[in-house]
């Protein structure tokens, strides 16, 4: 970008804990500026406190609309504007396709999909008519691969794929970034007090959608991720002069992103006579 770090203002979603929280943290430690959000404004106050000149603290909760509206005119009005925006709000939901009810993953949707379109929208105008910015969207690698017992969760972040690549082919002429954020497994709360199980359990998925269950449980703690690395490659995206499209985060993230590509390229040439003879024949 070329707005440089003393004057950037980064607006953050889910600033509480995990991910969010570590990045206000750091981008005010290095002296640029950011107004951070969570649900409960208390929880991210200290970071205004600790920050007079250069934090601002605010309530969103991402499943309001009317609310994401106002939160984002109050928070280009406090610095001027907004340089980078980081969705970074959301949750999980674990079980089999078959256990999980409507009212346990339709608010995950809520959050994770319809949240974060509507954050992103409530700041286009302003991006569009500035001609620079960064936009970062915080998915998983389970928005590129999908696994038993998370099905629901995939689909959140799949969605969070595809809006952020067509986001981005709209955008680049406009001088305005948009980066999808992938990682694997990393210690924050997301196995923790952010993961949710399905109530409902059956006992045929034990040996598919259990093993995600079990890990939810167990692996809390003890994921080869560290959120500050996270977090300084981030950063490190918005500095980039060509910054990527996507960014895996992570060894266990891109080992198996590449076994995903390397079945898939096998399933493209076994069946790509199928594939290729699914068009009417050329000159008709």
């Amino acid at each position: 970008m070329e707005q440089n770090g003393a004057s950037r203002v980064w607006f953050i979603t889910g600033a509480s804990t995990g991910f969010g929280r570590l990045l206000a943290e750091e981008v005010l430690r290095r002296g640029e500026w950011a107004i951070v959000t969570a649900r409960e404004v208390a929880k991210v106050a200290d970071l205004e406190a600790q920050y007079p000149e250069r934090a601002r603290a605010l309530t969103l909760d991402v499943t309001k609309p009317a609310q994401i509206e106002a939160t984002a005119a109050t928070a280009i009005a406090a610095f001027g504007h907004v340089d980078v925006v980081v969705n970074n709000a959301g949750y999980g939901v674990t079980g089999a396709i078959e256990e999980v009810a409507e009212d346990e993953f339709e608010p995950m949707f809520q959050t994770n999909i319809y949240g974060l379109i509507r954050t992103t929208r409530a700041f286009l105008p302003h991006l569009r008519e500035r001609r620079i910015g960064h936009i970062l969207n915080f998915s998983s690698i389970g928005g590129l691969i999908g696994g038993a017992g998370w099905g629901f969760y995939n689909t959140t972040k799949f969605a969070v794929e595809g809006f952020s690549e067509a986001l981005a082919a709209e955008m680049k002429p406009l001088g305005v970034r948009v980066t999808v954020i992938e990682p694997g497994p990393f210690r924050t709360d997301f196995l923790g007090r952010s993961g949710q199980l399905a109530e409902r359990e059956i006992a045929e998925y034990r040996e598919t959608a259990g093993k995600a269950r079990e890990y939810l449980k167990t692996q809390s703690g003890k994921q080869p991720g560290d959120p500050q690395k996270a977090v300084e490659a981030t950063i490190a995206v918005v500095d980039a002069a060509e910054p990527p499209l996507h960014l895996i985060l992570g060894k266990t993230a891109l080992t198996r992103f590449r076994a995903k590509m390397a079945q898939w390229e096998r399933e493209i040439a076994a069946w790509e006579s199928v594939t290729t003879g699914a068009d009417f024949p050329e000159g008709t």
